[in-house]
């Protein structure tokens, strides 16, 4: 029997209060209310559990709009131009038909939908997850060692930074690169001894 069934038969058939039910079922009390208004409307179909998906999404982008970014992403491309979903998004907002740009993001999907970007799995930065897991796992810490490896900092490759240089800079944690070691000889032993 689904928990819906349950917590309706206990307020309908069974006259227990709302928010006994709600508390015996570890539920709010608004989402019982939500059954019983359900049931009395519905019927039996109140025991089956509903969509939460809205009706409507007020974001999706027409299929004109969608057929726009298309072409521009063609038109772009054979022109020899970047043809990246900002790139695009600025042509649009020049568009006169167009009254609501959609965002970059919401290009980038249109164009993976209709498979004009191939993801890229391999290029994920897991880094950050990984990072971000073992924060969570052992707490923050208040700095971070790093040698001068490739995945620790990018300077070698230009002004760009790693996941690494990035995440812990957004929580404040502190990276601090080891120094490189010395190789400082240690002092020469006199043999001679000293006579009194």
């Amino acid at each position: 029997m689904l928990k819906a069934q349950l917590i309706i038969t206990a307020v309908v058939l069974e006259g227990s209060s709302k928010s006994e039910v709600a508390r015996d079922y570890n539920v709010s009390r608004y989402w019982v209310q939500q059954l019983v208004k359900r049931y009395k409307t519905e019927g039996a179909a109140a025991f089956e559990p509903h969509s939460r998906r809205p009706h409507h999404n007020p974001h999706t982008v027409s299929a004109p709009v969608q057929d726009k970014i298309v072409r521009l992403r063609k038109t772009l491309n054979k022109a020899g131009y970047d043809a990246g979903a900002a790139t695009i998004a600025e042509h649009l907002a020049h568009d006169h038909t167009i009254t609501n740009v959609p965002a970059v993001s919401t290009i980038w999907r249109v164009l993976s939908r209709r498979r004009f970007v191939v993801p890229q799995p391999h290029k994920r930065p897991r880094s950050r997850r990984h990072l971000l897991a073992a924060f969570s796992a052992w707490g923050t810490p208040a700095g971070v060692l790093t040698d001068n490896g490739a995945i620790f900092t990018a300077k070698q490759r230009g002004d760009r930074r790693t996941a690494m240089e990035i995440t812990p800079g957004q929580l404040g944690i502190k990276i601090e690169p080891l120094a490189p070691p010395t190789t400082r000889r240690p002092a020469a032993r006199s043999n001679a001894s000293t006579k009194h």
